[in-house]
């Protein structure tokens, strides 16, 4: 049986790839085949564990380079959006139908769309007193944070006395939570 291969795209640190690396790793049926970063300097360049998985493609290339919508269509089955904050190209949303999985650290619809990602949204989350925040997992559109709902969960931060424990909080559900809805959305498809 062939192995569905995953490609994981990232703009940040990577601690969600990692995760995912890890829980992958030995997998009898689903294998992390590359993890793609547009930031030259992800710590994830340095780590032993994931190092074997991380190439470097600039936003522009990943946007509009032929070779690199090709090489994807050719070397991965899904991708996986672990903190990347570029638009999908929508040839990359053609090539890949339902097949391109997005997390966003809040629950969607709310705190969602362009320019809200990362600590701008739990800035957000913070400013409006919200008693619970969380992590909502979907497929990818044209749109930002508007595709179809996979799994949401949530966690109070109302003791949260900052963005920052707001979103080391939310981390906690990322980590737990999303290795395992790839693997069953995958594994349902």
């Amino acid at each position: 049986m062939k192995k569905v291969r995953l490609g994981i795209f990232i703009s940040g640190a990577g601690s969600n790839a990692k995760t995912i690396a890890r829980y992958f790793k030995g997998h009898p049926q689903i294998t992390v085949a590359a993890i793609i970063s547009n930031n030259f300097k992800t710590l994830l360049l340095e780590d032993d564990e994931v190092r074997e998985y991380v190439e470097c493609v600039s936003s522009v290339e990943m946007a509009e380079s032929q070779d690199f919508l090709d090489r994807c269509k050719n070397d991965f089955d899904f991708i996986i959006l672990a903190g990347y904050l570029k638009l999908i190209p929508k040839k990359l949303i053609e090539y890949f139908p339902n097949k391109i999985i997005n997390i966003h650290p809040a629950i969607l619809p709310a705190y969602g769309g362009k320019g809200m990602y990362g600590m701008n949204v739990h800035r957000a989350v913070f400013e409006n007193r919200e008693l619970q925040s969380g992590i909502t997992i979907h497929f990818v559109n044209e749109v930002y944070d508007n595709g179809m709902f996979i799994a949401q969960f949530y966690t109070p931060v109302s003791q949260c006395e900052s963005p920052e424990k707001i979103a080391q909080t939310v981390q906690k559900l990322e980590h737990a939570y999303f290795p395992f809805v790839i693997e069953k959305t995958i594994l349902n498809n």
